[in-house]
């Protein structure tokens, strides 16, 4: 089975794979300084701990072995400034994307640069046809990344129960697939 790069160079960040339990330390920092901002669209931050980072991060290295979730710290300068990360879709030729950062990171372009270089990553395999990215309806934030890296918005559905705190409860999916070969066989620009 392919896999992604453990290792994603981009400039003045680093992706790189979650290497277990030794990441525990930077990981629980990560999470803990980013609480109350992931608190308004993520529900699972309510249940923050040692013990759950510790199995997040269990989860993280059993799950890139199957190629169920390819999950990656945004690093700069050595130290995590955020996630990212690639999951099977519901159909066998897509993933889902998803992504957040600390709050000291945002603004930056660094979360549209990680996105954009996770695509390109994922579509270096041969598996993967096209790519989506969901977020809340109300999370504009979250909405133009996809946006930029164009993405076109394929539907909006009813959103997991329970809703996070400044979610609307519909979601919106985006969709990006993997660009089509030249014709006549030589690089594109």
């Amino acid at each position: 089975m392919a896999q992604p790069r453990r290792l994603i160079e981009c400039g003045d960040f680093v992706l790189r794979r979650w290497e277990g339990q030794q990441d525990f330390a930077p990981a629980f920092a990560l999470i803990e300084e980013s609480v109350h901002h992931l608190r308004p669209w993520e529900l699972w931050v309510a249940g923050h701990s040692e013990e759950n980072t510790r199995e997040l991060l269990a989860k993280f290295e059993a799950r890139w072995d199957t190629g169920e979730v390819y999950n990656y710290a945004i690093t700069k300068d050595g130290t995590p400034v955020g996630m990212c990360q690639s999951s099977r879709g519901a159909e066998p030729r897509g993933r889902r994307i998803g992504y957040w950062l600390h709050p000291a990171a945002t603004g930056r372009g660094i979360a549209t640069r990680a996105t954009a270089a996770l695509v390109a990553e994922m579509f270096t395999l041969p598996d993967v046809e096209y790519l989506e990215i969901s977020h809340d309806l109300a999370n504009t934030s979250s909405a133009a990344i996809p946006r930029r890296l164009g993405f076109s918005e394929v539907r909006r559905e009813q959103g997991r129960t329970p809703t996070a705190p400044s979610g609307r409860g519909i979601d919106v999916i985006w969709r990006l697939y993997r660009p089509a070969p030249p014709v006549d066989g030589t690089p594109g620009p």
